[in-house]
């Protein structure tokens, strides 16, 4: 019997339900309903299915008023409570039982298949529950009686925490482009672009000398400095002039004779 106290859960309730009386079993094979009174049931009315713990109950009541007709107490399914016949999905054979013990088989019908099928599944749910709710209590009941596993520290036991990692380095951020950009030198700027067209300086063509006076000293001491000849000189200022060609130096005239005036 369930222990005093639990409560009485709804499984389901199907309205409309048919009961059957059926012929004893002669042999172990299973039932037919084609062997029943189909067209004729013995009573109609109300199933509804409780749970109270982990038994169920299955009882036919009255539509109107809900008086009790027969319950079939179900401690296991599929089991002798509840079996099914072998030509249907939508008939069942219960036994049933009354206050003084008592026991008979009936066999009951759903009009429609999806009442039978909610039947069977909800006896099905509730008696999985069952099978979960046995084994919880089997494994609390071995974990209590096992050995208990010591984490504990012993006296004067230490362990040791290497805590320091290798730093990772950030790594730099990266252009639109997928390429880094490098950071200016610095204290370096940026010279500005030259100006075209406002420029007040005067641009002094080159003479022909000039351009070919520029001569690049190959010097050990400074190899990069550029030595420029003078534009006045002569290509041809190796040979010498003949004398009558060159004139005579003016001397400077006596300043006396500017007071004479």
């Amino acid at each position: 019997m369930a222990a005093e106290g639990e409560y009485e859960s709804i499984l389901c309730v199907k309205p409309d339900v048919n009961v059957y009386r059926i012929p004893p079993r002669a042999s172990n094979r299973a039932y037919r309903a084609a062997d029943w009174k189909l067209d004729a049931p013995d009573w109609s009315g109300r199933m509804r299915i409780t749970a109270k713990g982990k038994v169920a109950y299955i009882k036919l009541e009255d539509k109107v008023s809900g008086e009790l007709f027969a319950q079939a107490p179900v401690k296991e399914y599929p089991g002798v409570a509840v079996e099914t016949v072998s030509d249907s999905s939508r008939y069942f054979v219960l036994r049933i039982q009354d206050d003084n013990g008592r026991s008979a088989f009936i066999g009951v019908g759903f009009g429609d298949r999806g009442d039978a099928f909610d039947f069977n599944v909800s006896l099905q749910d509730h008696f999985k529950w069952v099978k979960q709710e046995n084994e919880i209590s089997k494994s609390a009941q071995l974990g209590d009686s096992g050995p208990k596993l010591d984490l504990g520290f012993k006296e004067g036991q230490t362990i040791t925490l290497n805590i320091g990692g290798k730093k990772r380095d950030k790594p730099r951020p990266q252009s639109s482009g997928g390429f880094g950009l490098l950071p200016p030198p610095p204290g370096g700027k940026i010279a500005p672009p030259p100006l075209s067209g406002s420029s007040n300086h005067n641009i002094v063509p080159q003479t022909g000398g000039m351009a070919t006076g520029c001569l690049l000293e190959l010097d050990s001491s400074n190899s990069n400095t550029v030595v420029q000849s003078n534009p006045s000189s002569d290509l041809w200022g190796d040979f010498s002039a003949p004398a009558s060609s060159v004139p005579p130096p003016s001397r400077p005239q006596n300043t006396a004779n500017w007071i004479q005036f």
